[in-house]
């Protein structure tokens, strides 16, 4: 039996928008934010003038009690906006920043209406709760052929969904949408679950504007087929783009495209901003309905609460504190131009005629990766090789795969790396051949 407010939340959802509600999972359709303890202190720091005996915090004198000896190394920042528990939603402050930053980079999103960015553990668990909301046992669950091996876990595994491959590249090296539009119309399925990822991790490809041109045509077209589709925008690593690809997501030209198109955007400051470790996301609905949005974000806090219950406080006043700081820009671009002259130098490396016996590079215009296709030996043979004798660490994807992290690797060190992949590879060939 559904609970009563699960119950009005979906009715809420259904009367306002039947594809949304058709979209959501059994477990979507089952998640509620209980009017329990967190509500209920929520409404107590509003109006208990007198005492708040509501939450499980320790204070004193009316500040949270801390240790001097952590207190100490975060001296520069007000207890009261570390050691409380943030909301589940995140910190208002983070999450109005966040959504101003969004529209101001990504232009076509222009008058259009959407949610206030969520603040989630890090993308991965924006994608989980993505997962939690939309995927059912057995949705296909739609994307290229190179694609990052988390989402194996957290869509098939975890929800029992059925990851549909299509081949990322044309022949001329160009986003295969054909292919995608493709797999999406052989599914047999009235929902799907489509995730583009840009810059791609592995291959560190973003589309350029005809391309994005045609892939907008060619989800339209899905849903004018009668197809409802939840399209995941995993914007990991938005900002690094290279060359004349679009500079902005995806997302931004698939917000109010098609009533049967539920557009997510899955960010964060994790890759964007060069703090991995503060485990800092964030997930925005671009729904245009106000009903919908608040009846979503309810199932989302729903998500949060009964699995990680909120994200942590000191992480993301530290993501706001950076954000507002006047050398952020400037510090943000530093760093970018150092990863373009990476990317640059392997560009140079990779054209020469030397190494095309043994490995080409995938297109890659953009992100922290170069992948390149193995011709004569396996991929994981050569990752093994590599790490063994060489003592370089890569990654295999598949027999024919290896990716190349150049966002760990020293632009001065960068001739050496691939020389040792070449000369590995020629020596794996030659020990095929002597068998």
């Amino acid at each position: 039996m559904l609970n009563p407010l699960a119950k009005e939340l979906n009715h809420t959802i259904e009367k306002n928008d039947a594809h949304v509600y058709q979209m959501l999972s059994s477990l979507g359709k089952s998640l509620y934010f209980p009017r329990g303890i967190v509500s209920q202190s929520g409404e107590a720091r509003e109006k208990a003038h007198t005492f708040n005996a509501t939450i499980g915090t320790a204070t004193k004198k009316g500040s949270p009690m801390y240790l001097e000896a952590l207190q100490s190394k975060l001296a520069a920042f007000d207890p009261k906006d570390l050691y409380p528990y943030a909301p589940p939603t995140g910190k208002m402050e983070l999450r109005t920043i966040w959504k101003e930053k969004l529209m101001k980079e990504n232009p076509s999103l222009g008058e259009k209406k959407l949610g206030l960015p969520i603040v989630t553990n890090g993308l991965t668990h924006g994608l989980s709760i993505v997962a939690d909301l939309f995927v059912e046992k057995g949705d296909p669950i739609i994307l290229p052929n190179l694609f990052w091996d988390n989402y194996h876990l957290t869509f098939d595994v975890r929800h029992g969904s059925q990851t549909v491959t299509y081949p990322l590249f044309t022949s001329t090296g160009t986003f295969h949408v054909e292919a995608m539009e493709e797999a999406m119309m052989q599914c047999g399925k009235s929902k799907l679950i489509l995730v583009m990822n840009f810059p791609n991790n592995p291959t560190g490809y973003t589309p350029y504007e005809e391309e994005v041109a045609k892939i907008i045509e060619a989800i339209i077209r899905v849903a004018n087929s009668g197809i409802d589709l939840v399209v995941v925008a995993d914007d990991a690593y938005f900002g690094q783009f290279y060359e004349d690809s679009i500079k902005e997501s995806i997302f931004s030209r698939l917000v109010g495209v098609h009533p049967r198109v539920l557009p997510i955007k899955v960010d964060g400051a994790t890759k964007e901003e060069y703090a991995w470790g503060f485990r800092v996301g964030f997930l925005t609905f671009g729904i245009q309905n106000p009903e919908v949005l608040e009846a979503l974000e309810e199932k989302t806090l729903a998500s949060i609460r009964s699995t990680i219950s909120c994200c942590p406080h000191p992480s993301q006043t530290f993501i706001l504190d950076v954000l507002q700081h006047p050398n952020f820009e400037v510090q943000r671009k530093d760093h970018f131009q150092v990863m373009k002259t990476r990317w640059q130098r392997i560009k140079e490396i990779v054209s020469s005629k030397k190494y095309t016996d043994a490995f080409e590079a995938y297109p890659f215009n953009s992100g922290y990766f170069v992948c390149l296709r193995i011709k004569q030996v396996d991929a994981e043979s050569l990752r093994k090789y590599l790490i063994d004798q060489y003592g370089v660490g890569t990654i295999s994807f598949g027999q024919q795969n290896l990716r190349i992290a150049f966002s760990s690797v020293e632009v001065e060190d960068l001739q050496q790396l691939f020389e040792c992949i070449y000369q590995a590879s020629k020596e794996l060939e030659t020990n095929l051949v002597k068998l």
